[in-house]
């Protein structure tokens, strides 16, 4: 019976309260499982996604430019949804039972959208090979089952990296040097899982049938669900710690009622709790930082508060909450310079997969054809070759000039993949200009694969790979580094909205371009038959979006302040 109170209500053994049980539960010995399920559920989302394109354009007859929106707006959703997933995670559900609840409708999702690619009368109907039509009830019944997916996916992003984060003690100096590379190797395991997609599961796709297409990833979901259940007995469970949100506005309103107080030149005065722990369930300390000092009234004690002795937290908030506010309110232009970067990334799914369907997809003299939305398995191998380079190689070569533990900090990460990103635009474009030159000069408008061999993509996709070790990579360790401690799977969805929101700046950038450019009955950039269109002028735009983001994120970088945990090491 005493071996059953080590347990907390979900299962997993408490470290927090039984320190005893450390030991026993976390670290490496936890993070398999957790990786597992990360590299199969990716392999179930990229397995489904990779292709869609194909999938709207072939199967059910959408126009290019409508399906990239679709595309564009449901891949958004995906990374709007987290928000959903990740204030129940903070605020009552904790991550483990967030994960495993929207784990449900995830498998769901995956096997309504089976259904509705295998079953007669729900699949679209075909005439010869990718030549469909869909009525608006098989349409309807494909875009119930990705939404539904889409909903599943927001319970499990925003908290699956933090959750492994968790199985790591910041206050133990040898288990947190270990977290950084948790980071590392958990994208490594994502890109494992794209990679079988990427192969395997579009090549099923392409040759066998849809259904068999994803059923797959339905399959490799249900099996994603039982890695994380086996890993529940030594898994390290976190408190949810209350409404972040309620919080958040408790020092707004106290802020405001307060406008008129004067804020104390010694920060001691500030009101904060004399326990060692933090007043809010889950969280740490935070010291005093003089930035967004209006923020400080909250935390001002006035006379009548003293002598009420109670405390209202819409009047009086600690310090500690206050930095939670200031915390969030300085991360923001940070995550708005992730939007763009998520622009260019979503090319990789979208335009570049229109891209390589009017290219030479053949492999060596025979007939074999390799699916143009395999390409993307080159971003794939660039992310497993470039992961543990940087773990093993880069890390040890900038810490000689940095001086830096980790070798470049979170920001400089993020900063340089920024900067790589702009050279996969400049060579997607370069690439389509002599795509289009080589039409007009064999006069081949008419027929679809142009004599230029698909893999002369390999470098943009090589290169956007490059620049998601960076980047991506970056922006988890610095979301979950940088949260409240009682945020963090909120400061991870936060970072998830980027790609939504990049997402959705592509859709409304294609809406914009083909609006000005089909005027007087022309074809548009974005044409039909891409062999019309201006591609590479798209691909410019994003070039100079994206030169324009990089000035954007060096300027906020240089005058970002890292948040201050008491008693952590640094």
């Amino acid at each position: 019976m005493a071996e059953e109170e080590n347990y907390t209500k979900d299962g997993t053994l408490d470290y927090r309260n039984n320190p005893a049980n450390k030991k026993k539960t976390g670290t490496w010995r936890a993070c398999p499982f957790i990786l597992g399920n990360e590299c199969c559920e990716r392999l179930a989302y990229y397995g489904m996604s990779t292709n869609l394109i194909d999938y709207f354009t072939n199967q059910l007859d959408q126009p290019s430019a409508t399906a990239s929106k679709n595309l564009s707006n449901w891949s958004g959703t995906c990374y709007i949804t987290p928000l959903i997933g990740a204030f129940l995670a903070d605020a009552y559900l904790g991550r483990y039972w967030t994960i495993a609840s929207f784990s449900i409708i995830y498998v769901i999702g995956m096997t309504l959208l089976t259904i509705s690619a295998s079953v007669p009368g729900l699949r679209p109907t075909c005439y010869e090979k990718d030549v469909c039509s869909a009525t608006g009830s098989q349409t309807a019944a494909c875009f119930v089952a990705l939404y539904l997916v889409a909903l599943g996916t927001g319970g499990i992003k925003p908290c699956v990296s933090s959750y492994g984060a968790d199985q790591f003690d910041d206050a133990d100096e040898f288990e947190k040097v270990h977290k950084g590379s948790f980071f590392n190797w958990f994208y490594f395991s994502i890109n494992i899982g794209a990679l079988i997609a990427s192969s395997v599961v579009v090549w099923v796709q392409v040759t066998i049938g849809w259904g068999w297409g994803f059923g797959i990833p339905a399959v490799a979901m249900a099996i994603a669900v039982s890695f994380f259940f086996l890993g529940t007995r030594l898994y390290r469970y976190q408190k949810p710690g209350g409404s972040p949100l309620t919080r958040l506005c408790q020092v707004v309103v106290a802020s405001l009622r307060k406008y008129r107080v004067q804020v104390p030149l010694d920060q001691a005065l500030l009101y904060e709790t004399t326990d060692a722990e933090s007043a809010i369930v889950g969280s740490r300390k935070l010291d005093h930082t003089n930035e967004l000092s209006f923020f400080d009234k909250a935390a001002v004690e006035t006379q009548t508060e003293q002598n009420k002795g109670t405390i209202n937290p819409w009047r009086l908030c600690t310090v500690t909450q206050v930095e939670e506010l200031k915390g969030i309110v300085r991360l923001l232009p940070i995550w708005a310079t992730g939007i763009i970067f998520s622009t260019v990334y979503g090319q990789m799914s979208n335009l570049f997969v229109l891209q390589g369907g009017y290219m030479d997809t053949r492999v060596g003299p025979s007939n074999f054809k390799i699916p143009e939305a395999s390409l993307s398995i080159f971003d794939t191998l660039s992310v497993i070759f470039w992961v543990p380079v940087y773990d093993r190689y880069i890390i040890k070569i900038t810490r000689r000039f940095t001086g830096h533990k980790n070798g470049l900090t979170q920001l400089q990460r993020i900063g340089i993949g920024l900067f790589i990103s702009i050279f996969s635009m400049v060579s997607a474009a370069i690439l389509e200009y002599v795509r289009l030159g080589i039409v007009k000069r064999h006069n081949s408008y008419g027929v679809k694969e142009a004599p230029i061999s698909v893999f002369w993509q390999v470098p943009q996709y090589f290169i956007i790979g490059c620049a998601e070790v960076f980047t991506y990579i970056g922006q988890l360790e610095f979301f979950y580094e940088q949260a409240p401690d009682s945020m963090r799977s909120l400061c991870a969805a936060l970072s998830l909205t980027t790609t939504a929101l990049g997402n959705y700046v592509s859709s409304l950038l294609v809406t914009i371009v083909m609006d000005i450019t089909t005027r007087n009955a022309k074809p548009g950039w974005i044409a039909k038959n891409l062999n019309y269109g201006h591609l590479h002028y798209f691909f410019g735009i994003l070039v100079l979006l994206s030169l324009l983001n990089l000035g954007v994120f060096i300027v906020v970088a240089k005058r970002y302040t890292y948040k201050k945990p008491v008693g952590t090491l640094r």
